[in-house]
C-alpha cells in the first residue's frame, strides 16, 4: 500500500526526532567548571553555547575554583572541563595527572598567559616615551607624585592578603623604591586599587604600581607594563621573592601565568569533534579585557558576555569549529 504525503511527512519527522537524541548521547552530560571570575565566567558559557548548539552536549554549569576543582578533577574526573585554569598554581600535581592519562591539557585559553606586573598609563607612556623601564619610573618621583606627601611618590601596591602583595613588595625593595623617594601604598581592596587609576585616568594624572590580566580595568583603561629590565629568576623566586620571609631581594620579574583548559579523558572520548574545538579555542588578553569591559560597563553576566563575544568576534571563533557547526551556533544566537 502506498504511504500518503502526509504520513510520509510524519515518518521523516519521526525519524529526524530520533535521530537528535542519540547524535546528543554521543557527547551526553557535560559538567563545565564556572569558575569565580568574569573571565572565567564567560569563558565556560562560550564552551557551553557552543557545545550545546553545536554538538549536541547537555551542558551542566558547577561552580569551581582553581584549587578546588583542579584537586576534584584530579581525583573524581569531574568536572569535564575547566575552561580557564591557572595552573601554575597545581602545576606538578597537574602535570602528574597529565602524564598517568587522568587528565589532558587541551588549549592554551590565554595565548599570552596571565599577565602580572607593574604599569602606568597609556597616555602617560605616550607623553614620556623616554619611560619603559621600571628603573626609568622610579627614577621620576616628581612625576607620581604622591597626592598624601607631595615631596614623595606614590606607588600603588597589591591588595593586603594577596600573594601578590608579597611579591609586589620585595620587588619594590630590589628596585630601591623607597631609597628612590617612593611610598609603597596599600590599596586596601581590589576595588581601591582599581578606584585610584580610574581616578587617575578620569583627570589624565600619572600613576604607577601594581596590576594583572585579563581584567575589565585594562579593557577600559589601557595601561603599558613596565620592563623590568631582567629575565625570571625562577629559582630566587621561589625562594625568595615570592616568599614573606626574604631578606635580601634581587630584582627579577614575573613569570609568565600559564592558563590552560584543561580537561577529562571521558569527555575527550565521547565528543572527539568537541575535544578538537577545545584544543584549539583560545584568545589573546586584549580581546578578553575588552570583553570583561563591556561587561563591566554594562553589568553583564558571564552568560551576556559570552554571547556578546561571538557575536562581535566571529572571524575569531569561527576558525575553532566547522562551517557546519559554526552555523549552527550563529543560527542559535
Amino acid at each position: 500500500m502506498r504511504m500518503s504525503i502526509t504520513a510520509m511527512a510524519g515518518a521523516a519527522v519521526l525519524a529526524l526526532a530520533n535521530i537528535q537524541p542519540a547524535a546528543a548521547a554521543d557527547c551526553g552530560r557535560v559538567t563545565i567548571a564556572d569558575m569565580n571570575w568574569a573571565s572565567a565566567e564567560f569563558a565556560a558559557y562560550i564552551d557551553k553555547i557552543i557545545l550545546e548548539t553545536g554538538y549536541g552536549c547537555e551542558v551542566e554549569l558547577v561552580p569551581g575554583d582553581t584549587m578546588p576543582t583542579s584537586t576534584s578533577m584530579m581525583e573524581k574526573s569531574e568536572p569535564d572541563i575547566a575552561p580557564e585554569l591557572w595552573i601554575n598554581a597545581a602545576r606538578t600535581a597537574l602535570d602528574r595527572a597529565v602524564a598517568e592519562g587522568r587528565l589532558i591539557y587541551a588549549a592554551e585559553i590565554l595565548k599570552d598567559g596571565g599577565v602580572e606586573g607593574w604599569w602606568i598609563p597609556e597616555y602617560l607612556a605616550a607623553e614620556h616615551p623616554e619611560i619603559k623601564t621600571v628603573e626609568d619610573a622610579l627614577k621620576r618621583k616628581d612625576l607620581f607624585k604622591n597626592p598624601e606627601d607631595p615631596d614623595r611618590g606614590a606607588f600603588y601596591g597589591c591588595p593586603a592578603g594577596w600573594n601578590c602583595q608579597l611579591t609586589t613588595a620585595n620587588l619594590f625593595r630590589a628596585y630601591k623604591g623607597e631609597e628612590m623617594g617612593f611610598e609603597l601604598i596599600d590599596p586596601g581592596s581590589a576595588a581601591g586599587l582599581d578606584g585610584s587609576i580610574s581616578k587617575a585616568y578620569e583627570r589624565k594624572q600619572p600613576w604607577i604600581g601594581y596590576y594583572w590580566a585579563p581584567t575589565w580595568i585594562l579593557g577600559k583603561y589601557p595601561m603599558v607594563k613596565l620592563d623590568f629590565a631582567v629575565p625570571h629568576d625562577k629559582e630566587h623566586w621561589n625562594s625568595c621573592t615570592a616568599l614573606a620571609e626574604c631578606d635580601n631581594p634581587k630584582m627579577n620579574s614575573w613569570p609568565k601565568s600559564e592558563v590552560y583548559t584543561v580537561v577529562t579523558p571521558r569527555f575527550a572520548k565521547s565528543s572527539p569533534e568537541g575535544m578538537a574545538y577545545l584544543k584549539k579555542r583560545g584568545w589573546s588578553n586584549k580581546v578578553a579585557n575588552e570583553v570583561l569591559a563591556y561587561m563591566s560597563d554594562n553589568q553583564y553576566t558571564g552568560e551576556d558576555g559570552a554571547r556578546y563575544f561571538l557575536e562581535k568576534y566571529p572571524e575569531l571563533w569561527k576558525n575553532w569549529v566547522s562551517a557546519d557547526v559554526a552555523a549552527k551556533v550563529k543560527k542559535a544566537l
